[in-house]
């Protein structure tokens, strides 16, 4: 299915705040530095960077900041997430950042694409089959 041009132009937007976003990350462990930016179809864009931590666990992916920066600004009705990395292949969002991702945004699209213009979309629950979510409880 072809999107209009209204469509990729607003995942290009996103594209590009989350590459601006990448440029603030801190990466001083891995020097994987990731941008992310949620946007919600009708032009407002949230963004967030990847912030290591020297405790690896305390780590937080930019996808979890864009989304829990949306969250504590009162944002919501977020339809789609852009991901840029400057990896040789694609890297999509881990475990963690789905599960976070389907439970305050549900099925949105999401988008990666490297440094190099290599893209690749799909609605969150292909990447993230047979989710957790309240309907588990």
């Amino acid at each position: 299915m072809r999107k209009k041009a209204s469509e990729r132009e607003a995942v290009r937007r996103l594209v590009g705040a989350a590459t601006l976003a990448r440029k603030a990350a801190r990466a001083p462990y891995s020097r994987f530095r990731v941008g992310a930016a949620l946007g919600d179809g009708k032009g407002g864009i949230v963004t967030g960077c990847n912030v290591e931590n020297a405790s690896y666990g305390l780590t937080l992916c930019a996808e979890r900041v864009a989304a829990f920066k949306a969250v504590s600004e009162g944002r919501s009705g977020f339809t789609t997430i852009a991901v840029v990395t400057a990896a040789r292949t694609l890297t999509t969002p881990c475990g963690a950042c789905r599960q976070v991702l389907w439970e305050l945004f549900g099925d949105i699209l999401v988008h990666v694409e490297n440094l190099k213009g290599e893209s690749l979309e799909r609605r969150l629950s292909v990447l993230f089959p047979l989710p957790f979510d309240s309907s588990s409880l």
